[in-house]
């Protein structure tokens, strides 16, 4: 279980692209997934939930998620992630509630819908209240559909969520294990070893994990310089980033997104 990434810097992101499995994480937008190809597995809590073709899912802010692709196959999605202050008079409503059973079945999805997230695909960056507009449809014709709980009743405050979110809140700061501990009220060592055979890495691994995922989200969804994501995700030279980037993924961050842009056009 890691991180991946706590906001998004643009008021909408819309992209279709190939499924893949992403660890836990959460962020501050609503997340909206349609399946358009193959399968899908989203996790939510402790829970996981089939998706598949026409199938779409809703993850509101601050809640824990995450995805596995467990099919052979094509398996495509369009992932729309809204930060809090595109999604207008639901935003309220998200700040305190969340989905019981957060998918909409195929069958259960009106056309429109289908026809307004396409739309939502070919609006230009520079037309967001075109595209914010678009949301609004989604969630008028969705958000019905789904029975909110309060957020208490969904995931767990034990250690490890606490952990989770905390890292998610701060991984962009300058960040040390004795101050974590003391901020989540327990000892460093009960911390080292909650890292260690929960996350199987140490403190500093799983932080650096938690900026790199989110500076992997930056280059495959923004067009954002490599400098500024570097900046942004919270390491201190990009000098640190690119060595760091390339120990884990084998690549430089400009030949990771120049991957990434062909996938998503395969």
């Amino acid at each position: 279980m890691q991180l991946k990434y706590v906001d998004t810097k643009e008021e909408i992101i819309a992209v279709n692209k190939k499924s893949k499995h992403i660890e836990p994480h959460l962020h501050n937008a609503l997340e909206i997934i349609c399946v358009t190809s193959g399968t899908l597995e989203l996790g939510v809590g402790q829970e996981l939930y089939h998706m598949e073709k026409g199938d779409i899912g809703f993850v509101f802010p601050d809640i824990i998620h995450h995805y596995q692709v467990l099919t052979p196959g094509i398996n495509k999605a369009t992932y729309l992630i809204a930060s809090p202050f595109t999604i207008g008079k639901f935003a309220e409503i998200m700040q305190s509630m969340a989905p019981e059973y957060p998918v909409i079945k195929a069958e259960k999805v009106e056309p429109e819908v289908y026809r307004v997230i396409n739309a939502i695909l070919e609006t230009e960056q520079s037309d967001i209240t075109v595209a914010q507009a678009y949301l609004q449809i989604v969630l008028a014709r969705c958000i019905g559909k789904l029975n909110l709980v309060e957020k208490s009743h969904v995931g767990s405050k034990d250690l490890i969520y606490q952990t989770v979110s905390y890292i998610s809140a701060n991984f962009k700061k300058k960040l040390s294990l004795e101050e974590m501990a003391k901020d989540l009220g327990v000892s460093k060592y009960v911390l080292s070893r909650l890292f260690s055979k929960t996350f199987h890495r140490n403190f500093n691994q799983y932080l650096n994990d938690a900026r790199l995922n989110y500076a992997c989200h930056r280059l495959e969804n923004t067009s954002d310089s490599i400098t500024n994501i570097c900046l942004d995700s919270g390491f201190e030279s990009q000098r640190t980033f690119n060595r760091v980037f390339k120990e884990r993924y084998k690549i430089s961050p400009s030949d990771y997104r120049n991957t990434c842009v062909k996938d998503m056009l395969s």
